[in-house]
This record gives structure tokens, sequence and C-alpha cells, in this order.
């Protein structure tokens, strides 16, 4: 290989070139780092030619270090752990800043009712909470961890697993009492409230072995908060999410009429960047989220 760069070498090439290592792949680098295949490709191309050096052995779609490159790899990996490690020790006001995102049910039925436990032991991290349902780009945001719901499987995140869930009707004690809902084919002649959840009335019916039709002209809200709400205000039946009914269950404000409950498909999980370094405000965060699950599980 000739040298036909020449000049200092610049910590993003360094950078991306560390991620394709550790990955062992341009694909996986670009979508971790939120480029493109090709931009990576042309950082290593660039880097290459600069050191004189090659770092990749290509072979088809496979990709390995190079001597050189694992070399390079060792350096450059231990060299970023030191800077994290180094601006770790100098934190700054803006790392007591911790950005949670999380779906809006989540945030109105879980979080809002458990804001003063954390202000009176967290009150010195500025906790901000971004509401929305869609998988968040954490770094093009600016978030720092999110609350998600699903089977703990994303790329590139460390997830762990906050709790599981079951799914069952839930009502008023007066619509209960009103509508006689003694038993499971009693819901026959309720008001079933409907949401765009997989385990959905057709699943926990056919889980109670009784034949119900449900109908699939009613209004179908997709945000579990909605759905709860119209339950609380004596609307019908929902399916609550054992989670995001626990707190009305105990105050009274809602009844389970059967003990009959499936488990939910996903399942709850803290989640942030594999390759971030969590402030110590984020490890906080991450450990009251993990106790008031538990919490709210009994554990």
């Amino acid at each position: 290989m000739s040298r036909i760069h020449s000049g200092p070498i610049a910590v993003r090439a360094l950078e991306i070139f560390d991620v394709a290592a550790r990955l062992g792949s341009f694909t996986a680098a670009g979508a971790e780092l939120g480029i493109t295949q090709s931009a990576v490709s042309r950082q290593i191309a660039d880097l290459e030619a600069r050191l004189d050096v090659q770092l990749f052995a290509r072979s088809g779609p496979n990709l390995s270090l190079t001597p050189k490159g694992r070399e390079l790899a060792a350096g450059v990996g231990q060299g970023f752990q030191q800077i994290a490690t180094s601006l770790a020790k100098i934190r700054t006001p803006t790392e007591h800043i911790v950005t949670l995102s999380m779906l809006p049910s989540v945030a109105a039925k879980w979080f809002s009712p458990r804001l003063g436990d954390f202000v009176r032991h967290h009150g010195d991290i500025d906790l901000r909470i971004s509401v929305g349902r869609h998988l968040v780009d954490f770094r093009a945001e600016h978030i720092d961890a999110a609350i998600r719901y699903g089977r703990g499987d994303w790329p590139f995140l460390n997830a762990t697993l906050l709790a599981k869930e079951e799914v069952f009707p839930v009502c008023t004690p007066e619509y209960a009492t009103r509508n006689s809902l003694c038993v499971p084919k009693d819901l026959a002649g309720a008001t079933l409230l409907h949401t765009d959840i997989l385990d959905d009335w057709s699943a926990w019916f056919r889980a109670a072995h009784i034949s119900v039709e449900v109908p699939s002209r009613l209004p179908r809200m997709e945000d579990d908060n909605a759905v709860l709400q119209a339950a609380l205000s004596g609307q019908g039946v929902a399916l609550g999410r054992s989670v995001l009914v626990a707190d009305d269950l105990a105050a009274g404000r809602l009844v389970a009429p059967y003990e009959m409950r499936i488990p939910a498909s996903y399942d709850y999980w803290f989640v942030y960047p594999a390759e971030k370094v969590p402030t110590p405000a984020l490890q906080e965060v991450k450990r009251w989220v993990v106790n008031s699950f538990d919490k709210l599980a009994g554990n």
C-alpha cells in the first residue's frame, strides 16, 4: 500500500475504526454511529491510506482485523476508555442532567405518581422525561436512557429487565356491580374497551376457555392511558396491563373481576446505548427505576 494522504488523523476516523473493529462489520458500525456503510468504508480506506497500513482483511462478506489492525484497535480502545474515565472525573454540571424516554402511558400511570419520591431521594439530578411511542434515536434526540416495552433484543443497547407483565380485565367497582360481572361469560353483555396491544380480548377469552364474540366496531384507542381513563370513567371494561393498573387497583379505583390473567408478549426494560459510559447520575436514575419496579412487583 502506498501513501496517498498525509496530515493529522481525525479523531472521528479513529472513533469509526474503533466501532468497526469492535463489531467486525462496516454495516453494523454504520448503524451504531448513525451513518451509512459506505461512509464507514470511506473513512476506513482514508485511514489506511494515511497510515499506509492495511487494517482490515476483506474476503467477500467477511471482515477481520490484520495484525496491524489488532494492534491499533487495542491502543485506540484503551485511549477512548481513558478519555471517558477522565471526563467522568471532571464532571460538569451538565452531567447531573438525565433525559429518560418512555411511553405516554408509562409516564402517566407509572412515573407521575412516583415523581415526588424521585425528587425526595435525588433532588440533585435534573431528570427530564421525553414521552413518545417511537423507538428513539439516542444520539440524534439526545436521550440518555429509556424505559422500553418489548422483548429486550434491541441491537447495540444495554438492556436490564424491569418487570414482566400480565394482562387481565379491569373496571370500576360500580361498573362491575351494575353489570353483574360474576363470571367471565358475563362480559358478553359489557362494553369491552379496545387498545392496540398484541394480547387482546380474543387472546384473553381463549385463555379463559370461553366463547364470547368480540365486537370489532367499537372505538379502538392506541394509547393505554386513554383506554384506562375510559375504564376509570365507568365506560366499560379494559384489558389492564399489570404495571399500569397497579396503583389504581391498590387505591380501589379499579377492580379485577376475575382471577384469570395472561402473560403479556412484551416486558419492561431499562435501556441505554451499549457504548455509553453511564454517568453517576444515570446510574442513580437506573437504580431508582429498578427499585421502583421491584416495589411495584412486591419484591
